[in-house]
């Protein structure tokens, strides 16, 4: 079973390294191999303090553990080359199949990297008997790192059949792509203590943690403690064996549930509906359409949680790093950048529908203004209360710049949302049990276009800017200014992208609606 697996992945693996797909894997190989090259010399290096070395390469290690748990989730899914659906109607039991699709995931360069990073508990075994505990602990960490992922992902989609466990997961999402800066944080701080060996408690957790165990089985070895190093030999099998058992689990819900959809609704007494607030115009129902699209769908929900938890870390920062202000006073201009930027393929977003508007006479202008008003709509309040209540904490002087600049990338962020959306708009997969899908990538030549139009915010504000740096005794002045800064790139930018979408909207929609 593992072999016949195997071999199919092997062959679709192959087929499928061609063009960008084999540049953008032999990216990710270098990159692998430059950590697991960066592991390999941690194992080795020589530490001034008896036992740093077993708690450096215990943490390096549950950093390999930590990305196996969130790479799945930046990458849209993990790799599913061999999808369980695939072998639903054969009678293969789920353990099995656990086993076999496990089997198969060893094949690819995540394993392969991973597993050269594990040999480091070779290269730091000291004596034969530790070299044999090495030899045996590498593959069993490996296969707990990589059966640990799969039963997460598992388990996630599973919770994300569920209305409020896509809600759940949109959270999940934002927070797993905000991560870095967490990792960040906690490298500064935890890192001179763990060098330096000062803390027993860092030392205890470290070693107590799974990814830690095959490193104090080797040293266990070394020093002659064989119980140690067989119960921690030992530790990894029977981890590995439980959640081999869950993913089977997970793998027979996975394939026989349906997945929960929820349906329409009663409407209460008393209470009004979007629509019922919008005017009975054509550009009215494109915003009705747009906030309720912005609320049900998942993918959105995933970048407006982005964008929030992004402005806040802004402004939380700083605090952490010295107890400035900083960045706190722009943190809604940050809302409205990044709530540009990651709204930028709404056609994208929609897939095929786009259809729709194009065979309705008139549909196109409607649409567009429409959506511009439902981002205003949407990013608006938030960036405006973040405008007036921040930058109290930096001052009245500040004020001017927020005040100004705000409304002017308000308006340049509702056009281009719309100018990225008709000009680099592509495709993405249709929803399954996760929003983390990001979708298809779009290209080099096609995110060089993306970032390209986004500087164009840059542009906005320089009127502004200018009248704040060069006339500062009329500073005032800018809040108007930046009002008609922001209504002018509102009307123009979207007359650009109303006029693009008339003449290449079938090409827009070849380009959206294919399958991915």
């Amino acid at each position: 079973m593992v072999g016949v697996l195997i071999r199919m992945k092997w062959r679709v693996l192959r087929h499928s390294l061609r063009g960008k797909q084999a540049v953008l894997t032999a990216a990710g190989a270098v990159v692998g191999l430059l950590a697991a090259l960066g592991t390999i010399a941690v194992a080795t290096a020589d530490f001034d303090h008896p036992g740093v070395a077993v708690d450096v390469l215990a943490a390096a290690y549950l950093l390999w553990t930590v990305g196996w748990l969130v790479g799945p989730v930046l990458t849209g899914g993990g790799d599913e080359t061999l999808r369980p659906e695939h072998f639903a109607l054969l009678p293969i039991a789920p353990r099995r199949l656990a086993g076999g699709l496990l089997g198969a995931a060893f094949l690819g360069v995540p394993a392969i990297v991973t597993f050269l990073a594990f040999c480091g508990l070779v290269l730091h075994a000291a004596g034969p008997g530790a070299v044999v505990v090495a030899v045996l602990a590498v593959p069993l960490q490996l296969a707990l790192v990589v059966v640990l992922s799969r039963v997460v992902m598992a388990a996630l989609g599973a919770a994300l059949q569920s209305r409020r466990g896509r809600d759940l997961g949109v959270l999940l999402a934002a927070l797993v792509g905000l991560s870095g800066f967490v990792i960040q944080a906690v490298g500064r701080t935890v890192g001179p203590v763990l060098l330096e060996g000062g803390s027993a408690t860092l030392s205890t957790v470290l070693r107590a943690l799974p990814p830690g165990w095959g490193i104090v089985a080797v040293d266990a070895a070394g020093n002659g403690d064989w119980l140690l190093a067989v119960g921690g030999l030992a530790g990894l099998a029977a981890a590995t064996g439980g959640l081999l058992a869950v993913w089977g689990a997970l793998l027979v819900r996975r394939t026989t549930r349906v997945q929960a959809s929820g349906g329409p609704s009663e409407r209460r007494a008393g209470r009004a509906r979007i629509g019922d607030l919008l005017p009975a115009t054509p550009v009215g129902a494109v915003v009705g359409k747009e906030l309720r699209t912005w609320v049900r769908d998942a993918r959105r929900r995933v970048a407006l949680l982005s964008t929030a938890m992004a402005a806040a870390i802004v402004a939380v920062a700083p605090a952490l790093n010295g107890g400035g202000t900083g960045s706190i006073p722009v943190a809604g201009l940050v809302v409205v950048s990044l709530g540009c930027v990651l709204a930028g393929n709404l056609y994208g977003m929609d897939g095929s529908a786009l259809w729709h508007t194009l065979v309705v006479p008139g549909g196109v202008a409607a649409d567009v203004r429409g959506r511009q008003v439902a981002w205003l709509l949407v990013v608006g309040p938030v960036a405006l209360v973040l405008a007036i209540v921040l930058p109290a904490v930096a001052g009245p002087d500040v004020y001017p710049w927020v005040l100004g600049l705000t409304p002017a990338l308000l308006g340049g962020g509702a056009g281009l949302v719309v100018l990225l959306s008709v000009f680099a708009g592509y495709a993405m997969p249709e929803q399954r049990a996760n929003p983390f899908s990001a979708g298809n990538n779009p290209g080099i030549l096609r995110a060089l276009l993306q970032l390209a139009i986004s500087l164009l915010l840059g542009v906005v504000a320089t009127p502004v800017a200018a009248i704040l740096w060069f006339a500062p005794e009329v500073r005032w002045l800018g809040v108007p200014v930046g009002i008609a800064v922001g209504v002018l790139c509102w009307w123009w930018w979207g007359r650009i992208a109303q006029q693009r979408l008339e003449r290449r909207g079938p090409e827009l929609l070849a380009q959206v609606g294919k399958p991915v």
